[in-house]
């Protein structure tokens, strides 16, 4: 008994047409699950605009750690919120600083403190290496070792995780990057 051909599927046992279609159907499905994959990695999709905390002038960068939110002030007073991952307990710091510098994939060397906590790291990391926990963008912070940067444990994000740095979803610390300057005034709370 023969079969007939349809829908590109070949009745013969061996079946190799039928195999090609379904592995040209997987491939489709994998590049665009990559392109899927690509465009929310660097879309701003967990940002959202709030009401601002109040006081603060128009582009100042607020972040509350209690709310482990970070905030910026737009013209209106309200502002662009993104969740954020703080200091561990008793890494935590509050103050004012200014951003001094911006940084595209930047390279990572443990500070002294987190490389006694943590001996096993390398002494630096390139940008753009998985295992850079910097993230895609940072934004150096004047007065210290601080940053406000991406991340590569997004699971992190919500939690007090960090030696002081403000972590942030990678998608969402491209869309802050190109929204401040060098000097944009930046406000650490509890």
């Amino acid at each position: 008994m023969e079969f007939t051909h349809r829908a590109g599927f070949d009745s013969r046992p061996d079946g190799r047409r039928g195999t090609v279609l379904i592995h040209l159907v997987l491939a489709l499905s994998i590049a665009v699950a990559a392109v899927l994959a690509l465009y929310t990695a660097v879309t701003p999709a967990r940002a959202a605009a709030y009401e601002g905390p109040s006081g603060y002038a128009p582009g100042t960068i607020v972040v509350s750690q209690r709310q482990r939110r970070l905030f910026l002030i737009g013209e209106d007073g309200g502002a662009i919120s993104y969740p954020v991952a703080v200091g561990k307990f008793g890494k935590q710091w509050s103050g004012t600083a200014i951003v001094d510098g911006k940084y595209r994939n930047p390279a990572w060397a443990p500070p002294a403190e987190v490389k006694r906590a943590e001996p096993w790291l390398p002494d630096y990391i390139p940008g753009g290496s998985s295992r850079n926990p910097m993230g895609m963008r940072a934004l150096t912070l004047s007065g210290g070792e601080y940053a406000i940067h991406g991340t590569n444990r997004p699971d992190s994000i919500g939690t007090a995780a960090s030696f002081g740095c403000i972590r942030m979803f990678n998608r969402d610390i491209v869309d802050l990057f190109d929204r401040v300057e060098v000097g944009t005034p930046v406000v650490v709370g509890p």
